[in-house]
């Protein structure tokens, strides 16, 4: 039974002070506002409301943890790219999201959301760019991919898989449906590797695939690196 079948809300932190003791593994679920997200968090949870799903994007706006057993946490992080807010909440975002994701030491990986008809936008190329230092795992998911027919998501599929593979090698991709529910096992099983006993914490190992590099000493400034968040 996959480790997402045991989810639970644990807590919602929207102050760096309020982040829970850093311990286990943590793996962090981010996006593009309206990319399918929340869907997706219920999809591989097999629930119909564990992540809210709203119509309205950016509904998402703290960081939520879900307690998956084990000291085990998928952080569902604030969605990108819509809301238009004042810019001290802007900044207020960017100091959390930029903080946790920086530094944060349980945190062993991340999950990408891209609509699969409008992938690799210039905000996710951003978090892209702005994560790789972390020499952290990406794994992303091209939602809604029942959406195209099966040769139109094998063709963008290998567009962004050409991709990652030129500019971040530590990234792998597959297509997702929440809807007809094409990915969700697959998806469930590298991300359960994640969370197993597989992770190394010396030589960072996460099942059979090793992260490159040593994430100690390689993060980006703070100050002058930050993710893409709402409103930008």
């Amino acid at each position: 039974m996959s480790v997402f079948q045991n989810a639970t809300f644990y807590t919602t932190v929207n102050e760096l002070r309020d982040l829970p003791v850093p311990v286990g593994v943590e793996i962090a679920f981010a996006g593009r506002s309206n990319a399918g997200k929340s869907s997706a968090i219920n999809a591989l949870a097999n629930r119909n409301r564990l992540a809210f799903v709203s119509k309205t994007p950016g509904r998402t706006q703290h960081l939520n943890f879900f307690r998956l057993g084990n000291d085990r946490f998928l952080v569902d992080l604030p969605g990108y790219g819509y809301a238009k807010v004042p810019a001290e909440v802007r900044r207020h975002w960017e100091r959390l999201l930029g903080t946790y994701l920086q530094t944060r030491q349980s945190l062993h990986g991340m999950v990408l959301i891209m609509d699969i008809r409008h992938p690799l936008t210039p905000l996710d190329r951003q978090m892209l760019a702005w994560f790789a230092p972390t020499k952290k795992a990406v794994h992303v998911l091209l939602t809604k991919s029942d959406k195209l027919t099966r040769q139109q998501g094998q063709k963008v599929l290998k567009t962004v898989l050409g991709f990652l593979h030129e500019s971040y090698p530590q990234c792998s991709v597959q297509l997702f449906s929440s809807t007809s529910r094409e990915g969700v096992e697959e998806a469930s099983a590298l991300l359960d590797t994640w969370f197993g006993s597989g992770i190394d914490l010396e030589t960072e190992v996460i099942g059979e695939a090793r992260v490159p590099g040593s994430n100690k000493g390689n993060m980006p400034d703070a100050k002058n690196k930050k993710p893409p968040v709402k409103g930008e």
